[in-house]
């Protein structure tokens, strides 16, 4: 594995895979607050030249984290179509690359060689890819997924009801989800972070969402967003939960500072199969975000980028309905600013994408970060653009609870109208019946959540 070249009379000599991926990597502050970033441009473009010439073999024969002592690199590892990766381990990463982007190269050829690839490979590919490069890519890929509905569907953009509450009031989630509804978003699901975590708590707060549901006959998914051993306990207690939710790191370490391990992750499937109320098959929910293992200590000097990917990797053994990445809410410890955020918003969608995952992307900063709204949009549009399976929807862009912002409902309403996007089917023709919604555009009524009282 050759890790040495010769850029304009300097020769630059990286030490392992792990360094070449993580000094190619694109301007992260997360990185050089781990302390493995590139220098300078010119010590980043010496490894990317370096990783475009290393091979799909190269990659997976020098696993950054062994399988033996990391359960994460185990399911990737495990997961891996040895007759698909025997067809293009030979490739070198700058080859994978032009295969993606390349025209002729369709959806179906992409879900097929996806099969051979692990995280680390996609990762590689997503460093050596420009913005726009990780738009075409990501348009390319169609990524369906089925709980109660179907979402993922080209020119479909779903949106995620977040009716937080600074107090779990069940009033005002409700008011805050009739709002979401009557401008037309909820089809992704019907998603409440809890402030309490008890099962008590979770599963009042499931009941209400599924009373709003069959009350109005509305064609869409309930979760609470409570760690998963709590929302086990609450369904395990009679509460009707569509979906299961945990938030995802990219190494075993990470995953253990969420609480979670592979063997808890299974036991949740095994439950939420057999006790959900979902009808399947797609029955997770799962979010992800850069930097999240650095927090923890659990990085082990892996750039932030591909655990990120690591994480897909992991989210895709269990099939989940929808998967997103939280991209700004860290801070900016970890993405300094919205060039930054812009950046790891189009790398998470595409890297999810190339494995196989319905990804959403949650569009969003907080005060401390040299971002603001304007950013915000102006990275909604490029997902839109890229096909992004749903976005997140809260009052006014502004989360009262987590305390971050967002996109708004009527965010994703005005791309949905700008970019010619529909909702999911089932969720526009509950749409029509309820008069919010017609021939694909809202009507006078959209917008009046004194229709669902």
């Amino acid at each position: 594995m050759k890790l040495k070249v010769a850029l304009h009379g300097t020769t630059f000599q990286f030490k392992d895979l792990k360094e070449v991926l993580a000094k190619a990597n694109e301007e992260k502050s997360g990185d050089q607050l781990a302390g493995i970033a590139a220098r300078d441009a010119k010590e980043r473009m010496a490894a990317k030249l370096v990783l475009a010439d290393l091979t799909l073999g190269d990659i997976r024969n020098h696993p950054l984290l062994p399988p033996e002592t990391d359960e994460v690199s185990k399911v990737i590892e495990e997961a891996v179509n040895e007759k698909i990766y025997a067809e293009i381990r030979g490739w070198t990463v700058a080859e994978l690359r032009e295969y993606v982007l390349r025209q002729e190269t369709g959806g179906s050829e992409l879900r097929r060689i996806s099969r051979g690839l692990t995280s680390e490979m996609v990762a590689a590919a997503a460093k050596l890819m420009s913005n726009l490069d990780l738009i075409q890519a990501a348009s390319k890929m169609e990524v369906t997924s089925h709980c109660n509905i179907t979402i993922g569907q080209k020119g479909v953009l779903a949106g995620r009801a977040q009716p937080n509450h600074p107090t779990d009031n069940i009033q005002g989630i409700k008011a805050s989800l009739f709002e979401a509804l009557s401008y037309g978003i909820g089809d992704a699901v019907l998603g409440i972070n809890p402030v309490i975590d008890t099962a008590e708590s979770v599963k009042e707060i499931l009941l209400t969402t599924k009373e709003v549901m069959s009350k109005w006959q509305i064609p869409t998914q309930n979760c609470v967003l409570a760690h998963v051993k709590t929302q086990m306990r609450a369904i395990r207690q009679g509460a009707p939960a569509d979906m299961i939710f945990q938030s995802l790191a990219g190494t075993e370490d990470g995953n253990k500072a969420f609480g979670i391990h592979v063997g808890l992750l299974d036991e949740a499937d095994d439950l939420i199969r057999k006790e959900g109320t979902g009808t399947g098959p797609n029955l997770w929910y799962f979010e992800t975000g850069q930097g999240s293992e650095l927090s923890a200590e659990a990085h082990h000097g892996i750039d932030q980028v591909t655990l990120e990917s690591r994480c897909y990797g992991l989210a895709r053994k269990y099939k989940p309905f929808i998967v997103n990445t939280v991209v700004g809410f860290i801070g900016p410890e970890y993405l300094y600013d919205a060039k930054q955020v812009i950046r790891a918003g189009l790398e998470d969608h595409f890297m999810g994408k190339l494995q196989q995952l319905p990804m959403g992307v949650d569009v969003c900063y907080t005060n401390h970060m040299k971002a603001d709204q304007n950013d915000m949009d102006n990275l909604a549009v490029l997902l839109a653009a890229a096909g992004v399976n749903y976005l997140i929807g809260v009052p006014m862009a502004d989360d009262c609870m987590l305390n971050y912002q967002s996109t708004s409902y009527h965010d994703i309403a005005t791309l949905r109208e700008m970019m010619g996007l529909r909702p999911a089917p089932e969720f526009e023709q509950w749409l029509v019946r309820m008069g919010i919604m017609e021939n694909g555009r809202l009507t006078p009524s959209a917008g009046d959540p004194t229709i669902f009282m």
